[in-house]
């Protein structure tokens, strides 16, 4: 059995797309994974498999939830050493790194796609573009920012979801062997 971390993408935000932590527990474990946890609403789970392919494992999740919930959930799929290295690839300084966003991106865009999309620029924001995640720090918070997730999707031709520096850091120690 191998731990993966599945990433939903846009669940339980203003009380649309609303998916219960203990129901999807439940039926990701009646679906055939195993030691399924969740961390807060936004769709993070840790669970185990002992399928090797992420992209079988996304769309078990993506077929599952939209029979029981009866819509479509854009779900990524990460090991721990992806997560790891996301988070220790982090451009910025600890004391930034810790109020930053990490966007992670479904698949790593092309140099040349990351050279045009890193045009934007954004008063008073920081972005940078490193194989599979947009590093993003703002000084006002992420609420408050201009960053336009549609814009670097269509750009980077992929999909991502953001999770902030505590997410990150739980779902990696949720994610360890030990646990």
């Amino acid at each position: 059995m191998n731990t993966y971390i599945a990433l939903l993408k846009g669940i339980n935000v203003g009380g649309h797309r609303k998916v219960p932590m203990a129901e999807l527990r439940e039926l990701l474990a009646k679906v055939g994974f195993k030691d399924v946890r969740t961390y807060i609403q936004s769709g993070n789970v840790v669970l185990k498999s002992s399928e090797k392919s992420n992209e079988a494992i996304e769309d078990s999740i993506q077929k599952a939830i939209a029979k029981h919930f009866g819509f479509e959930v854009f779900v990524m799929i990460k090991t721990r050493n992806d997560l790891k290295r996301i988070f220790d690839n982090c451009p910025f300084s600890e004391e930034k790194k810790k109020s930053s966003y990490f966007t992670i991106l479904h698949s790593s865009p092309s140099e040349d796609m990351i050279a045009e999309a890193s045009q934007k620029i954004y008063e008073n924001e920081e972005y940078t573009i490193i194989d599979d995640c947009i590093y993003y720090y703002c000084e006002k918070g992420y609420a408050k920012a201009k960053f336009n997730m549609n814009y670097f999707e269509r750009k980077l031709n992929t999909t991502g979801t953001t999770r902030n520096y505590n997410t990150m850091v739980k779902l990696i120690e949720m994610s360890s062997e030990e646990n």
